[in-house]
């Protein structure tokens, strides 16, 4: 059975920073890329991140490029979202999901397991 875990978010002032950790389990995780979504009520579930399989491959979303920054460590079975110079707009729950593939990809449906969401909340 494939988990995957959210943990790291929070409450920030405007211009502060957070990471974001994601830990999966259940299958053989250096072989997956990751990913890193959003919601805020309301709106669609939104494209922040992902990460190929080796790491080599990172995307970003326009809305976060020169801020956020995708990495991951397939020792310890983890993805991270560094966040700086947040941004009142980033307020939202912020889920990590594994890709079918090791190939990354904006798009939810390409993505099979998900995690429950870590709120992040920033103040302005």
């Amino acid at each position: 059975q494939v988990q995957v875990i959210e943990s790291g978010g929070g409450l920030v002032q405007a211009g502060g920073s957070l990471r974001l950790s994601c830990a999966a389990s259940g299958r053989t995780f250096g072989i997956y890329a990751m990913g890193w979504f959003r919601q805020v009520p309301g709106k669609e579930r939104e494209f922040v991140a992902a990460i190929s399989w080796s790491g080599t491959t990172t995307r970003h979303a326009d809305s976060v490029k020169g801020r956020f920054t995708v990495s991951r460590d397939n020792a310890k079975n983890t993805v991270y979202l560094q966040m700086n110079s947040l941004k009142p707009e980033d307020t939202a729950v912020y889920y990590c999901a594994q890709g079918r593939t090791g190939l990354t990809s904006t798009r939810v449906h390409e993505y099979e397991y998900w995690g429950q969401g870590t709120q992040v909340t920033v103040s302005s």
